[in-house]
């Protein structure tokens, strides 16, 4: 029987940095993953360069940042292990990298420079790692500790570490073993739905809309009502079935099934007053003053819609000119869905926070600890995520004891 410190199931972002963090502790370690490939989340993201933290993340006020039943629960960890943390860290290992806006930070290069670093520190804890390893069932032992049947043969640990991640992106072996672990031994589950994902709409209310895929352009976006109103100035792209780009991402983590968003799709513009302006002084089509204030493929799907716009400025009706001011300024419309999990880039909900200690990450069950995605904690598009699975993977590499400790 093999005999280990903590075994981590799951060699994403999460799993690997705790593994190096206990490893180099002096713990016996190893990590297991059921695909051939570790990582795999990190190699897409950010557009194959992974946007591994974000700067402007604010430790004190991380319910900002961070949606969970209790956004307070993440504060300790990643108070304790900040961005600035992580940064020293790619530094030592020679990672070039940058600040694209907001505080996202990209590799210059590649996402394997972060899998790279991972894995190098992994090796300096004398971390084992295998792969195409499935876990077929998991035991608690009477003596402490765990059992686990997997398809590489048994396996024995102090400790045991679910970092497994979400259900987003199964084409990558997203599963939802985690969950089912924790439901095994009594934990509590917050609903689980997709995060930072493309919304769609479908029927005929959309086909106008449906030519104007692939335009991206600013735009201010909300949702909810007074009292829990989530609003984003980011960038909005049409795509055939719907909207998305990093404004609708943002908005989908706090979007409802059957509410409405709104979207200013011209917030630098003033433009009831512009609008008007070029009423008393332009001879020119409406749409082509239009195509001056917002690109002008949006211009001639709104224009074409209403024939009374389809005039020149003078002799366009003051009412429909004000109702398309208000229209492209304050635009409702409710979607019918999301991509789902196929397109999600997290899964909100998870494991609930009050099962697991902010501290360590152990759960309510002794020696079984739950670390990065799988947890109610979900961060904003623009490295959050991945600080919250550094944070908390390094929070538990630091709390693991070592066997007969």
């Amino acid at each position: 029987m093999n005999q280990w410190d903590a075994v981590i199931v799951g060699a994403g972002a999460a799993g690997l940095f705790c593994a190096g963090v206990a490893g180099q502790r002096g713990l016996k370690v190893l990590v297991l993953d059921h695909s051939d490939k570790v990582a795999e989340k990190i190699r897409i993201s950010g557009g194959g360069r992974c946007n591994f933290t974000n700067r402007l993340l604010d430790a004190s006020a991380p319910q900002k940042h961070f949606i969970s039943q209790n956004p307070h629960f993440c504060r300790s960890a990643l108070s304790r292990y900040t961005p600035q943390d992580f940064i020293d860290l790619v530094q030592k290992h020679g990672i070039a990298f940058h600040e694209k806006h907001k505080g996202q930070l990209f590799c210059d290069h590649s996402a394997e420079d972060i899998i790279r670093m991972l894995l190098a520190e992994c090796q300096a804890g004398g971390v084992t790692l295998q792969t195409g390893c499935g876990v077929q069932a998991v035991r608690h032992l009477a003596e402490g500790g765990y059992a686990l049947e997997t398809t590489q043969g048994p396996v024995q640990t102090h400790s045991l570490v679910v970092a497994t991640g979400g259900l987003s992106i199964p084409k990558i072996g997203a599963t939802g073993w985690g969950y089912e672990l924790a439901t095994q031994f009594g934990l509590r589950l917050v609903e689980r739905r997709a995060g930072l994902v493309p919304l769609t709409f479908n029927g005929d209310a959309w086909a106008p809309y449906a030519q104007l895929a692939g335009l991206a352009l600013p735009v201010g976006i909300s949702t909810g009502d007074k009292k829990n109103r989530m609003h984003f100035d980011e960038d909005l792209l049409f795509t055939h079935r719907g909207l998305s780009g990093p404004g609708v991402l943002q908005i989908s983590s706090y979007w409802q099934d059957g509410a409405t968003i709104r979207l200013n799709l011209a917030p630098e513009v003033d433009l009831p007053a512009r609008l008007q302006e070029a009423k008393l002084r332009s001879k020119k089509l409406l749409g082509n003053e239009l195509a001056t204030l917002v690109p002008s493929r949006l211009a001639e799907a709104w224009v074409g819609q209403n024939p009374a716009l389809q005039r020149s400025c003078p002799d366009v009706p003051d009412k429909a000119m004000t109702q398309l001011a208000e229209a492209l300024s304050n635009w409702s419309l409710t979607p019918t869905g999301s991509e789902g999990y196929k397109k999600a880039e997290v899964t909100l909900g998870g494991v609930d926070t009050r099962d697991v200690s902010s501290q360590t990450m152990e759960s309510k069950q002794p020696g079984l600890y739950f670390i990065g995605e799988v947890i109610d904690v979900t961060g904003w598009l623009g490295g959050y995520n991945f600080q919250w699975a550094w944070a908390s993977a390094n929070a538990c590499g630091q709390a693991l004891p070592a066997a007969g400790s």
